[in-house]
């Protein structure tokens, strides 16, 4: 555990060599089912975090987002035109739209998550408890770390 306390810069580099490998592979594994609807990775990011966040206002997709209105327009006007989620306008405060994943989009969202899940429930399966906790912690910070 103290060699993590004096990691070098060749073994950070490995490890963002090892994130951008991983992101990559468990991605492309989706691809085919997102270009079977003429959709790409922005849609699928859109798709997840509607699914995870059922009625999340497009204020909020864009703060997790980071990305801007015209960008999230752009994607969200496709998804409407593939019948995949649709907004309910807030009943306390008109201005804000709630979006959901119709049955269509629902149905998209767990052919993806298939295809992602067997790579991930894998990798999982084959680590042992304190190997995934540790990696979760790790990730997190990774997430939540300032510069």
């Amino acid at each position: 555990m103290r060699e993590l306390l004096y990691l070098k810069d060749d073994q950070i580099k490995d490890f963002i060599e090892k994130l951008f490998m991983a992101y990559r592979e468990s991605f492309s594994d989706t691809k085919l089912a997102l270009n079977k609807h003429s959709l790409g990775l922005a849609h699928h990011k859109v798709i997840h975090l509607v699914s995870m966040y059922n009625g999340i206002t497009i204020s909020d997709l864009l703060k997790k987002l980071k990305i801007t209105k015209q960008s999230l327009n752009r994607v969200l006007n496709n998804l409407i035109k593939t019948k995949s989620i649709f907004f309910e306008k807030d009943k306390k405060d008109g201005r804000l739209k709630h979006i959901y994943l119709s049955e269509a989009g629902l149905k998209l969202f767990n052919e993806i998550f298939f295809i992602q899940k067997k790579r991930i429930y894998k990798a999982l399966l084959n680590s042992s408890s304190k190997e995934v906790l540790y990696f979760n912690n790790v990730i997190k910070k990774i997430i939540n770390g300032k510069i």
